[in-house]
């Protein structure tokens, strides 16, 4: 049974990661199926923590992964250490004296619980013995009225547990929920631009400028180029740091600028000096920098490595900076539109980026989709771009651990 898996953020009120929770599919239905649940998890949990890796996958972070009745019963939990896995009790399981007893084992021997889509049930008993071992609840905002969640919040505090927000989308919704009461927070809100009136768009230091102002031309000039990177002593660093680092895996050494520019090409070197503008201005806003910049670079090489395994290959540098610049707007607090209007991109990236359809946005929704773990729109871009689901998902694998080295290569 073939199995895809998808990681999705939680975060705490300082928008850091807390954690990762693991979401599954069978690559036959599309969605998610009851009764294949329990081997869905499990292929998924040996996928994930065996083929894939821990370390990539969750880069040391706890994985909330949903157990089945079935699952709880089998102990399979035990088979992964405590500090790997937040274990989340499914909302359709029956709270019987056996998953009473069960929870309780787990958490004496260090696991944390969390109790999945949670709805108050005052009548049921068993539910207040559960609750004395629970470590999460998480709500789901979408489902749950918000005077519903305040009413949770407030008469499960003697329990000492925390909540957590599932589904937040919006600013508006996160801001609510931090005033309700909650701890962490599940969903996409971090990805939507945060507009801030007050503030300037910041200034690029005149060397990227001048950089990507020359790399605009339609035949840049190799000699001048170099000569303004190499006036920034910095720029000049970083670039030779970054391309002698083991993500681009070279297989020789660069030594100078000019060197650099001739071994990558134009393509590469403005792709580059794109990602270091970028990444200093997104400095700006050190809350979201790690884990935003890091799904910069995830997208960036996911769409990367479709054009190239769409035979795309002379376009693969435009196809990266769609998804690199995909999150620029959440960096930066300022609208995308006011932020790419005045950098000599490529005029198809700046439509996709914008919302207009081309091939660049098919690969950068594509990409969307596999993060939010849309299995029917995955399906979808798999058909229309011509990769197969399972070639996606590895795509999807590679372009984590390579942002990963290349973050590590960059501090």
């Amino acid at each position: 049974m073939q199995v895809f898996v998808a990681r999705q953020p939680i975060l705490t009120s300082n928008e850091e990661v807390y954690a990762y929770e693991l979401l599954y599919r069978s690559s036959d239905q599309n969605v998610f199926n009851e009764i294949d649940g329990d081997s869905a998890t499990k292929s998924v949990l040996i996928n994930s923590f065996l083929t894939i890796g821990y370390e990539q996958l969750s880069e040391g972070k706890p994985c909330f992964i949903n157990f089945t009745e079935n699952l709880l019963k089998e102990g399979l939990v035990t088979y992964f250490p405590p500090e790997m896995i937040v274990v989340e009790i499914l909302e359709n399981i029956e709270i019987t004296q056996e998953i009473v007893d069960i929870c309780r084992e787990l958490k004496g021997l260090g696991y944390q619980l969390a109790l999945d889509d949670f709805v108050f049930n005052e009548q049921s008993l068993l539910l207040f013995d559960l609750l004395e071992v629970i470590d999460i609840i998480k709500i789901d905002v979408r489902t749950t009225s918000r005077e519903k969640q305040q009413f949770i919040i407030r008469n499960l505090k003697p329990f000492h547990v925390i909540f957590l927000a599932e589904k937040v989308e919006t600013r508006e919704e996160y801001e609510a929920c931090l005033e309700d009461g909650y701890t962490y927070f599940q969903g996409y809100f971090f990805s939507k631009p945060v507009i801030v009136a007050s503030e300037d768009i910041p200034v690029y230091n005149s060397v990227f400028v001048e950089s990507l102002y020359e790399l605009s031309k339609q035949e840049p000039d190799l000699h001048a180029l170099a000569t303004i990177i190499e006036h920034d002593v910095s720029l000049s660093y970083k670039l030779i740091k970054l391309i002698n680092s083991p993500a681009f895996k070279l297989t020789t050494t660069i030594n100078s600028v000019k060197q650099a520019i001739v071994l990558l090409g134009f393509d590469e070197i403005r792709k580059w000096i794109y990602l270091l503008a970028f990444t200093e201005a997104s400095a700006l806003n050190m809350n979201k920098l790690n884990e935003t910049t890091k799904l910069c670079l995830t997208r960036a090489k996911a769409c990367e490595l479709i054009a190239f395994e769409s035979n795309k290959n002379h376009d693969a540098s435009s196809y990266f900076l769609t998804g690199m610049f995909s999150l620029m707007d959440t960096l930066l607090n300022r609208s995308l539109l006011v932020i790419i209007s005045d950098l000599p991109l490529d005029q198809k990236i700046k439509e996709a980026l914008l919302g207009l359809e081309n091939e660049y946005k098919d690969a950068l929704d594509t990409v969307l989709a596999i993060e939010n773990a849309d299995w029917d729109l995955i399906e979808k871009y798999s058909r229309k771009i011509n990769i197969d689901q399972n070639k996606l998902f590895s795509i999807h694998a590679d372009s984590i651990l390579w942002s990963q080295t290349f973050i590590r290569s960059f501090s």
